[in-house]
């Protein structure tokens, strides 16, 4: 599956034994159901300082629905806006580190619980440039910025998420075949070797949001070190099958797919709403993930809006 110096998919294990992974849903749907309120820059980040603990219970309720991996809430945390939230650069830091710490620690209290259990997987989320602009611009992938100003907003960020002891990185949500490059470029450099997925956000069963065919960031995938998967996210049930299809065609490890529910977002007004995107229902969504497992993806979950009951679902579906 690999190119370059790494250790071993920490995919594996479960797709040995199972065939496939089940990935956790939205933790800030899972966040806002307990009453939180996320309408600012930071999303989810912002109850790192305020509501650690809750952070904590909706790692743990993924992990008891049924989650083999949970991800980490840093994906709309990232230096410039921790520093613009009035952060200074080691509270900024410590911040991100505790993003991590508390997924770890999730994970730990439920291995503890039940020490037969298979140790589940801990991701950090590596979110685009788009989500620190908090301007819907991960949906199109247009950044005014050049590739050196991508690469230095992502560089420090993504190594000190990569040794905070997390299994993975989860460079999820990517809009545009410029940023996976920049991203891949990155992994390259790291002196560790922790391994690290890549998920795109689509537009259609083709190509990225910016237009770049999927079959491309795949192909760069491939030759590229410490990638442990490829696949998509955030993107609306009805192309994810037709995508799987055309990464599978590019790229020869695991393919992970988690789909949002189907529900449209709206940027300027913060707020989700039924729309064309692929059918806001629970059943969309479960039959895009399912469908997903059919064209080849192993490592499935949901994205925004799915929450611990549909993971519950789609694992009772998956493995028998």
């Amino acid at each position: 599956f690999f190119v370059g110096a790494m250790s071993a998919n920490p995919f594996t294990p479960f797709l040995e034994a199972r065939g496939v992974v089940v990935l956790d849903g939205g933790s800030a749907t899972a966040l806002e159901a307990r009453g939180h309120e996320l309408d600012g820059r930071l999303w989810s980040a912002s109850l790192l300082q305020t509501a650690p603990d809750a952070i904590v219970d909706v790692h743990r309720g993924f992990l008891e629905a049924g989650a083999d991996c949970v991800i980490s809430v840093s994906y709309q945390a990232s230096f410039p806006g921790l520093l613009e939230a009035g952060l200074d650069d080691a509270g900024a830091e410590a911040l991100l580190v505790r993003s991590s710490e508390l997924a770890l620690a999730a994970r730990d209290s439920f291995v503890a619980d039940d020490p037969e259990r298979v140790r589940p997987l801990v991701a950090a989320s590596v979110g685009p440039y788009g989500a620190y602009l908090a301007d819907g611009s991960e949906y199109d992938g247009r950044y005014a910025v050049d590739d050196a100003e991508l690469k230095a907003f992502h560089r420090r960020r993504l190594h000190l998420l990569s040794g905070t002891g997390v299994d993975l990185l989860a460079c999820e949500t990517i809009p545009s075949g410029r940023e996976a490059r920049v991203l891949l470029e990155l992994l390259a450099e790291r002196p560790d070797d922790v391994p690290a997925w890549l998920s795109f956000s689509c537009r259609d069963g083709a190509r990225l949001r910016d237009g770049t065919p999927v079959e491309e960031v795949a192909r760069a995938c491939r030759d590229a070190p410490r990638v442990a998967a490829v696949g998509l996210n955030c993107t609306a049930p009805r192309h994810v099958s037709e995508l799987v299809r055309r990464i599978r065609s590019a790229w020869d490890g695991p393919v992970v797919a988690y789909p949002n529910s189907g529900e449209l977002y709206d940027a300027t007004s913060g707020s989700w709403s039924e729309g064309v995107a692929g059918g806001a229902t629970d059943d969309a969504w479960l039959s895009s993930v399912l469908s997903a497992r059919e064209a080849g993806a192993e490592i499935l979950g949901g994205c925004c809006r799915v929450g611990p009951a549909d993971i519950a679902e789609l694992r009772r579906r998956l493995i028998v």
